[in-house]
């Protein structure tokens, strides 16, 4: 039950675009065609999964008994920024049209506060009930990756979902004032609006 409760929450009621709002930049920057969208999103899902792997432990037994976890933004930025010019790397031998696509916004996942509010979302967190209302457990190493792998999932949806209805307004005739950006946040708004559905939900 825990796990189901895990997902819903991840991927739904607490989307980290659409309710939490972090990562709008490659949100709105990479949305313009799903195969630059889906790409950011995997690219995502890939740091925030290796990243929470690599900190949780770090904090919790590093950091925590030399008493620095007040330098913990400095540790996982440095982490986050190794990982990121890895997959940098990965992505431009496998794929790169893909790398070319995503431009700045792949470097610029060091700075993604997706990525860096996952990572600090479990770090003195006991509970799995402090992530997951209504949910016990502890929130030790494998429920942290777990919840971190659902969010970059919930992170790939909304990106995809946004450069569906992106390219579905190219092929449509808007209004000189609202074609190109405007329209693209009215159509942001309407998803986050479409995920408060989700909020509804008991958990």
């Amino acid at each position: 039950m825990n796990f189901v409760l895990l997902v819903l929450s991840a991927v739904l009621t607490n989307n980290f675009i659409t309710v939490k709002t972090y990562g709008i930049c490659p949100f709105l920057g990479v949305s313009k065609n799903t195969k630059s969208a889906l790409g950011m999103g995997v690219a995502v899902t890939v740091v925030m999964f290796l990243a929470t792997l690599v900190t949780y432990p770090i904090y919790k037994f590093i950091m925590t008994p030399l008493h620095i976890t007040f330098l913990w933004i400095i540790f996982f930025i440095f982490i986050i920024a190794a990982l990121v010019q890895m997959l940098e790397a990965i992505i431009r031998k496998i794929s790169p049209s893909l790398y070319n696509t995503m431009g700045v916004y792949l470097p610029l996942i060091t700075t993604n506060c997706a990525v860096l509010g996952v990572t600090q979302l479990f770090n003195g967190v006991e509970n799995l009930s402090d992530i997951v209302k209504g949910a016990t457990g502890a929130m030790n190493l494998g429920w942290s990756i777990l919840y971190a792998l659902f969010a970059g999932i919930g992170f790939t949806l909304v990106m995809v979902i946004m450069s569906g209805l992106r390219e579905k307004l190219n092929c449509c005739k808007v209004s000189k004032s609202l074609s190109g950006f405007p329209v693209s946040m009215i159509a942001a708004a309407f998803i986050c609006m479409a995920f408060t559905i989700f909020a509804q939900i008991k958990i």
